[in-house]
C-alpha cells in the first residue's frame, strides 16, 4: 500500500474530506489502515482513552514514544502523527526538540502542537525537516486556562482572533491545522482565510477533514459522548458480550472444545 504523506495532504482534494482518527496499538493501526483512512493521529487522548488518566496533562513522552511505535508497527498506509505532550512545547527550547526528535524517530511522520504562541518552535521544527500540524480552539492541554472543556470562537473577537491564530500558523510553516469545538461558522471562516487543510473535531462540516478518538467511535465507552461524538457501533456491549460468553462457557465446561486441544483426536 503507498503510504499517505505530508504533500499528499497539502494537495489533497478538496472536495473530499480528510479523514483522521486516533489510535494507540498496533491491531487498530491495522483496522484503521484497512478500512482507508488517510491519517492516524497518535494523541496524547490515549492518557484518557486508554490509561485511565483524569485528563492529557498526566501523558509522558514515554507514554507517546510507547504507543507510536505500537502504532508504526501496525500501519502500513496512513500518515502517522504523533502528539508533543503537555510540558514538551510549554518548556520549549531543547527540551521540546528531542521530545520531537524521539516522536519522529518512534515512527511518527509529523508532529502536533498545541496552541498559536509556539511559532518560533514551529519554525525550528520544520526548517529541521520534521512536518507539524498545528491545533487551535480548545487545546485540551490548556483546559485550566480555559476553565474547562468549553467551546471556543463564539464572538466576533474570538473569530478574529482565531483567524489571525490559523494565518500565525500557516505562515510558521504548519501544514495542517485541527480546529477543536467551535461554531461552524468560526470553523468555515478559518477554513476560508488559509489554503492549508483544516481538520475538524467538533466544528461542524466547513473544514477539509474529520478527526474523532477511535475508542469514541466504536462506542467503547459509552458514557463518554459530547455533542459532536457519533458512536458507530456499541462496541462497549459487543465486546462485553463477547467476554461474558467465554466466563459462561469456561465455567460450563463448553471451552476448550476438543478443536480447541492439542492431540486430543475425540470427535
Amino acid at each position: 500500500m503507498k503510504r499517505v504523506t505530508v504533500p499528499a495532504i497539502l494537495n489533497h482534494d478538496r472536495a473530499i474530506p480528510i479523514v483522521m482518527i486516533t489510535a494507540y496499538d498496533a491491531p487498530f493501526a491495522r483496522i484503521v489502515d484497512q478500512a482507508g483512512v488517510d491519517i492516524i493521529l497518535v494523541g496524547d487522548s490515549v492518557g484518557t482513552a486508554v490509561l485511565g488518566y483524569a485528563d492529557t496533562l498526566a501523558v509522558t513522552i514515554d507514554d507517546m514514544v510507547h504507543h507510536i511505535r505500537a502504532v508504526a508497527r501496525g500501519s502500513g498506509r496512513c500518515l502517522i502523527v504523533g502528539d508533543m505532550p503537555f510540558g514538551s512545547a510549554q518548556i520549549g527550547g531543547a527540551t521540546a526538540r528531542k521530545d520531537a526528535v524521539a516522536i519522529m524517530r518512534a515512527g511518527a511522520h509529523a508532529v502536533k502542537l498545541e496552541g498559536s504562541h509556539r511559532l518560533g518552535l514551529i519554525r525550528q521544527l520544520t526548517d529541521n525537516g520534521i512536518p507539524v500540524m498545528g491545533h487551535i480552539g480548545l487545546t485540551p492541554q490548556s483546559i485550566h486556562r480555559f476553565g474547562g472543556y468549553k467551546v471556543q470562537g463564539r464572538n466576533r473577537d474570538d473569530q478574529a482572533a482565531m483567524i489571525d491564530a490559523a494565518a500565525q500558523l500557516e505562515n510558521a510553516g504548519v501544514f495542517s491545522i485541527v480546529i477543536e469545538c467551535v461554531p461552524p461558522d468560526t470553523a468555515r471562516l478559518v477554513t476560508e482565510a488559509i489554503s492549508i487543510p483544516t481538520i475538524g473535531i467538533g466544528a461542524g462540516r466547513d473544514v477539509n477533514g474529520q478527526v474523532l478518538v477511535l475508542h469514541d467511535v466504536l462506542g467503547l465507552n459509552p458514557e463518554f459522548k459530547p455533542k459532536f461524538v457519533k458512536h458507530f457501533c456499541n462496541g462497549a456491549d459487543i465486546l462485553g458480550d463477547a467476554v461474558l460468553h467465554y466466563c459462561e462457557q469456561v465455567r460450563n465446561r463448553q471451552y476448550p472444545g476438543s478443536e480447541h486441544i492439542y492431540g486430543d483426536d475425540r470427535g
